[in-house]
């Protein structure tokens, strides 16, 4: 592709051959195919990282502590509501179906650290006036994407 780049800029240059002008076409598609495999490799890795560490590890002292900034920020921004935590759909046992249609039952297709932030809300915040909800928040391809677990500390309407 230089050479042809080269050749656009020298009026005096025999222009490239339509031929070569194909050829600069498919580098640039197999180079910008080969950048996107590349981010999709490292996105894919990013995720099975993430998974792993969703279904195996325990809550971690940080991610409280995040939960808490995020209501304390939302509290400063005159909120009554917060989204504390969110994951992939695919990681509740029914992708989030439960979830998405408001079936009371949805808690108990939770695992891993969604599974153990529900029941840290309902051993602490419940009992403090706080209400949780989970909804799907985005809908790649018409498909549930991700869960956001929204925490609220609301005045009970009458």
């Amino acid at each position: 592709m230089a050479n042809i780049k080269d050749t656009a800029l020298d009026i005096n240059a025999a222009p490239p051959s339509a031929e070569q002008l194909r050829m600069a076409l498919l580098e640039e598609q197999m180079a910008e195919a080969d950048k996107q495999e590349k981010l999709r490799a490292r996105e894919n890795q990013e995720l099975t990282k993430f998974t792993e560490s969703f279904l195996k590890d325990q809550v971690n002292e940080n991610e409280i502590a995040m939960v808490r900034r995020l209501v304390m920020n939302a509290v400063k921004n005159g909120k009554y509501e917060a989204l504390v935590y969110s994951f992939p759909s695919a990681l509740c046992t029914d992708s989030g179906r439960a979830i998405n249609s408001a079936d009371p039952q949805w808690p108990e297709t939770l695992q891993g650290k969604a599974k153990q932030l529900y029941e840290r809300y309902q051993k602490n915040a419940k009992p403090q006036g706080y209400k949780l909800k989970a909804m799907v928040i985005n809908f790649p391809g018409g498909m549930p994407g991700d869960i956001g677990f929204f925490l609220s500390w609301a005045p009970e309407t009458k």
